[in-house]
């Protein structure tokens, strides 16, 4: 099931989205600290999981959010459970 996720940092609330093909995979490797962008924000917890049609699609709207920089943006999309852009 590939789609794009948000984790949310417990150490300094600060948000991290990426995409996958597996998300409990990707998600125990974040927790284990083998994701050099994410092992000194450790621990993370999943907010959102949106899932899309494969992993190219994936990966494109994780850009898109990724180029926004807003935290209020990602903050609804966690609130509301849905990804706020449109994938095409």
């Amino acid at each position: 099931m590939s789609g794009i996720y948000i984790l949310e940092s417990l150490k300094n609330h600060s948000y991290y989205i990426g995409s996958t093909n597996d998300i409990n995979r990707r998600l125990r490797e974040h927790n284990d600290g083998l994701v050099k962008s994410t092992k000194n924000i450790l621990p993370l917890e999943l907010k959102l999981f949106f899932e899309c049609d494969n992993l190219k699609e994936a990966r494109r709207l994780e850009y898109k959010i990724k180029k926004l920089k807003r935290k209020d943006l990602i903050e609804r999309m966690i609130q509301d459970k849905k990804v706020l852009l449109k994938t095409s």
